[in-house]
């Protein structure tokens, strides 16, 4: 009669399964965690260049700018660091200056009127190129020459055909039997003459932008709609400029804040003149605290500063309308 082995070894406990189990998720938390922080390490190692460029040329400027806006420097001062705290006087100063009033309009003036000559010159121009024409690359390249070309050789340039005596532009009214214009040296003319270069330099940068929002809009719709008998007017009012309001909104403000703070264009062409006839608050800025042999480090810092809320506020009203269209 055969007689079954049995086995009187104790199996292996089922608690010892269990602490190994645990072990392992420990471990393989811990593999985790490590993975998580060599890539939060990595991500911040990317992001200490950018945060050393943010500090030092945004981060300190601003904060120079405020600190010389708070006291009252001097050329002696201001190398030896020894100014005194003088609070909001230097902006009261400003703002009683006669010459802030002006340089505020002024400063209204070129930035609104600019922005509004650039976005409809644009506007238009991306809606004529997006019917994808013969040449039509070509043409667009050629209008992106002003925004290519050195601020400083376009304003030479505007100069130069602005000129009262040798300038083209009175040649040309010569030619068609108008008087001749004092473009640059007139008070009535100057700052004109300031927003018709601006706009000039600015219609290639709202031409790119809008033309790449069109791009995106579905052709389907406009077929769809010259199916339904649209006209070219109703089936721009109806989906071009709808569809267009977001990258017109980014467009609108890129402008606004560029342009607000034109310095060179200005100073190149009129110095802000004649007399304060161009004067806008980034060229007084400068004239405050370069431009005179006692400059005015104080007030001059306060104008920039000014400047700086202005460009702040209608950044924040943009976010506000964006938060507005998105909810």
């Amino acid at each position: 009669m055969t007689t079954a082995r049995v086995d009187h070894r104790s199996p292996r406990s089922p608690i010892k399964f269990a602490a190994t189990g645990t072990d392992d998720r420990t471990d393989t938390s811990a593999l985790r965690r490590g993975r998580r922080r060599r890539s939060r390490l990595t991500a911040l190692a990317f992001l200490a260049p950018l945060a050393v460029y943010l500090a030092a040329f945004y981060v300190y400027p601003l904060y120079r700018n405020l600190d010389l806006s708070l006291r009252d420097y001097t050329v002696r001062s201001f190398v030896a660091g020894d100014a005194p705290f003088s609070g909001l006087d230097n902006f009261r100063t400003v703002l009683d200056d006669p010459t802030f009033g002006p340089a505020m309009r002024h400063t209204l003036v070129f930035t609104f009127v600019s922005i509004a000559f650039q976005y409809a010159a644009g506007l238009a121009l991306a809606v004529f190129f997006n019917r994808h024409f013969r040449l039509a690359g070509t043409l667009r390249a050629l209008f992106l020459i002003p925004w290519l070309l050195p601020l400083i050789v376009s304003a030479s340039t505007w100069s130069w055909m602005f000129n009262s005596e040798s300038g083209v532009i009175n040649y040309a009214l010569h030619l068609a039997g108008a008087n001749s214009v004092n473009w640059l040296d007139s008070p009535n003319w100057a700052l004109t003459s300031v927003i018709i270069a601006n706009v000039w330099i600015g219609i290639p940068f709202n031409l790119v932008i809008l033309y790449s929002g069109l791009q995106n809009i579905p052709g389907e719709l406009y077929e769809a709609a010259a199916l339904d008998g649209a006209s070219a007017w109703q089936q721009f009012r109806r989906i071009t400029f709808p569809l267009l309001r977001p990258v017109s909104a980014i467009t609108l403000l890129l402008g606004l804040v560029y342009t607000l703070k034109v310095f060179d264009l200005i100073w190149i062409m009129t110095k802000g003149g004649p007399g304060d006839a161009s004067s806008t608050l980034a060229t007084w800025s400068y004239q405050l605290g370069f431009g005179t042999l006692l400059p005015k480090f104080g007030p001059g810092a306060a104008v920039g500063n000014i400047l700086i809320l202005i460009a702040l506020a209608f950044g924040l009203l943009y976010i506000r309308v964006q938060r507005r269209q998105e909810a």
